[in-house]
């Protein structure tokens, strides 16, 4: 039966129904904000499968007739998900998993699908709002329903759920979901704000996340289907007993060893010889084993945290892993850096290039070019492990696209630095939060490249341990602490403020008591690792790369453009190929010329602004004559630029030809005498000589008048003419 819930949000229209479309689906909902639109759907196998994780699958999907457009390329469909639909899957996704229930092996399919987009109200929080209700709607045991929001902030004040227009002006955007008790998830980006600000943020965003719960409320109730019912698979009878009773002990030994390889191999070994040990008593139950030997690892490790204060690697809650930092590594790229915190390490290398190696994005919003961007590896070596290599799966994009918001607020306008830059993350070795070393090294590479970024940027990861009240944050956290811990906020940022943040809960909501404490221990840890990163480098070189390329930035009057590119551009591609560079021109009239051979850079630019300089009365040239007629010499004064030499502005004393002062080729040196109202110009040879003694100057006559023949009657008068 069709429901149909309709509220005002943020001084805009918001409606949520159930009961119309997809109703064969578990679970099925149509949000609208403003004039955007989503259809979120929940489909779930009614058998469990073969699984240790728990297979929740979110899509989110764009469609293209959405904003009145068609794909472009040549098979006019939507294809493989775009970097936004990743990242907007990623998003649902980090909210949901944590509150359905991690033993439940059934497959489930969130489907979020943008049939309308209005470009003013980005459809990415209608799709975590559509895709809770319908979770609560379905059969799926959730903890929900979620809200979210999307905070923005200009001249002090904060917006609830900004559109793309009052982002483009904002400091702050920032997506929180979360429950009615406390948030879940956090992700965005910031031009340098401070902790106060972003608590701020965080703090207005759970008001309006209440309001969102609430509307979900009132669309589900009495609406639901009936739940599944999961329970955790069954452990043998006397099976966890007996392991903790007799390997307890060991396991607490095994995870005390800092080195991670170490630590890693005792557990491995300790698990092979339980197996062995109970394969006899215990057949076939390898998998409950291992389970009961994953809780003794995980409660030992807690534990220490929470009685002793004492981490897995001998660390305290607050210390940050030893750190190096090396620049200039590579000979032959134009910047590069080796950032290493513990177990984790990244290798970033920065390439410039022109505007034509700049990303072309065909999204719903329109078309856009990307001139700077972060591509983040993760090969499997750098966890010791052995597997194909593929495309860059969902974690790489958004562990890129972490560190690329990170950096982005401190970059140059393309008006100061005309590059495209790329930055290529490799991580080489890791153990913790790649993506905050990532940025660290990222922004090293990008100063040793010399690009005339604003500041250095570092980032850290912050986790969680907490048992009942009791609890412990946990600074530059490594990758055993993520999995058994219960949250992973990562912050980046400069001594000015926060840049970029990202924040999972492992335990459903976190109280905003304990993201305050993480804020202030996070802006400690930062101004560590970023005092440490600037004895390496303080600021960007002076210079960049011999390898880089030369690009210089030259204005010019749009109705100059014409004679820049030449007919046909003629003009253009001879310049280009005179001196070896690569000349791009916008229809504001932004000249970019680019070359790796800064003479030939040099040339060009001086040309260009040659060509469209102005001559003025009593300005000095010397050029070619360009051709010669009866009455005069043409001279090329300015590329593209000719003006006439009169025969009597050649010498002095009479001259009978052109030809006996100059022939074609010659270079003459002239000045301005005069500039036409149609723009012609006047140029004498002899107002550069020394006049001659005795000279007298004969009087001028008006152009194109002829002096009268004798008997009266003047040489145009055609009255009486034969």
């Amino acid at each position: 039966m069709l429901f149909k819930l309709e509220k005002e949000w943020a001084g805009r229209p918001f409606s949520m129904e159930t009961g119309r479309l997809a109703k064969q689906a578990g679970g099925a909902v149509l949000v609208q904000y403003g004039e955007s639109v989503i259809l979120a759907t929940v489909v779930s196998s009614k058998h469990a499968i073969d699984r240790d994780w728990l297979p929740l699958f979110v899509e989110y999907r764009q469609k293209f007739y959405a904003a009145g457009k068609i794909p472009g390329g040549f098979f006019k469909r939507e294809g493989r998900p775009q970097t936004k639909e990743i990242l907007s899957a990623r998003q649902i996704d980090r909210p949901l998993r944590p509150l359905v229930p991690s033993y439940m092996r059934n497959e489930i399919q969130v489907f979020v699908n943008i049939l309308s987009a209005d470009g003013k109200n980005d459809p990415d929080i209608l799709g975590i709002i559509g895709a809770s209700a319908a979770m609560c709607l379905s059969d799926v045991p959730f903890a929900g329903p979620v809200g979210a929001v999307r905070i923005g902030l200009s001249e002090g004040e904060y917006i609830v759920n900004p559109t793309f227009e009052q982002l483009e002006t904002s400091r702050l955007n920032i997506v929180v979901a979360g429950t009615d008790e406390a948030v879940v998830m956090v992700e965005g980006s910031a031009l340098e704000i401070s902790e106060g600000e972003m608590q701020g943020a965080l703090d207005l965003a759970h008001v309006e996340i209440k309001k969102a719960v609430a509307f979900q409320n009132e669309l589900i109730v009495g609406r639901q289907t009936e739940k599944l019912v999961i329970t955790p698979k069954e452990l043998p009878e006397g099976l966890e007993e007996h392991v903790r009773g007799t390997y307890a002990a060991q396991v607490s030994e095994a995870t005390a060893i800092r080195k991670r390889v170490e630590r890693r191999e005792a557990l491995g070994a300790l698990r092979s010889e339980v197996l062995e040990a109970l394969a006899e008593e215990y057949p076939d139950a390898s998998w409950a084993i291992s389970e009961v030997i994953h809780d003794l690892e995980k409660e030992a490790i807690r534990g220490r945290v929470i009685k002793d204060r004492v981490r897995v690697d001998g660390r305290g809650p607050d210390d940050v892993r030893e750190i190096t930092c090396e620049t200039s590594v590579l000979p032959r790229t134009h910047g590069s850096a080796v950032f290493t915190r513990g177990e984790t390490q990244a290798l970033c290398v920065t390439t410039l290039g022109s505007t034509r190696d700049e990303q072309k994005i065909d999204a719903l919003e329109g078309e856009s070019w990307r001139s700077y961007m972060l591509h983040y590896n993760f090969p499997s070596f750098s966890v010791g492990e052995v597997k194909p290599i593929r495309g860059p799966g969902r974690r790489e994009i958004g562990h890129g696209m972490l560190a690329e918001r990170a950096i982005e607020p401190v970059l140059p306008t393309t008006e100061v630095f005309p590059y495209t830059i790329r930055l290529v993350s490799d991580i080489l070795e890791s153990n913790g939060s790649s993506s905050m070393a990532t940025v660290c090294a990222g922004s090293l590479a990008l100063m040793d490249a010399g690009v005339p970024t604003k500041s250095a940027v570092a980032g850290v990861a912050m986790g969680l341990i907490k048992e009942g009240d009791d609890y412990v944050i946990l600074t530059d956290i490594q990758g055993l602490e993520d999995h058994i811990g219960d949250m992973d906020f990562k912050l980046a940022g400069t001594e000015g403020g926060i840049t970029a943040f990202q924040l999972d809960s492992k335990i459903g909501a976190i109280p905003p008591q304990l993201l305050s404490e993480a804020l202030t221990k996070a802006k400690v840890a930062r101004l560590h690792i970023l005092g440490i990163m600037a004895e390496s480098l303080e600021g960007a070189r002076a210079d960049l790369s011999e390898y880089a390329p030369r690009i210089v930035m030259v204005k010019v009057p749009p109705d100059k453009i014409g004679e820049i590119i030449g007919p046909g551009g003629r003009v253009i591609r001879k310049l280009q190929e005179e001196t070896g560079t690569k000349i791009d021109i916008d229809d504001e009239g932004i000249v970019k010329v680019s070359g790796t051979d800064a003479s030939g850079v040099e040339s060009a630019r001086t040309t260009i602004e040659l060509m469209i300089k102005v001559p003025e009365i009593g300005e000095i040239f010397e050029g070619p004559v360009r051709s010669i007629t009866d009455f005069g010499a043409f001279v090329e004064i300015l590329p593209g630029r000719d003006g006439l030499v009169h025969i009597s502005e050649l010498e002095y004393h009479r001259v009978n030809s052109v030809e006996d002062v100059c022939k074609l080729g010659d270079i003459m040196k002239v000045k301005v005498i005069g500039i036409e109202d149609h723009g012609k110009v006047r140029l004498s040879r002899r107002a550069l000589m020394e006049k001659p003694e005795g000279y007298v100057e004969r009087p001028s006559r008006p152009p194109g008048r002829r002096p009268s023949r004798p008997g009266g009657r003047s040489g145009g008068d055609r009255k009486n003419r034969r």
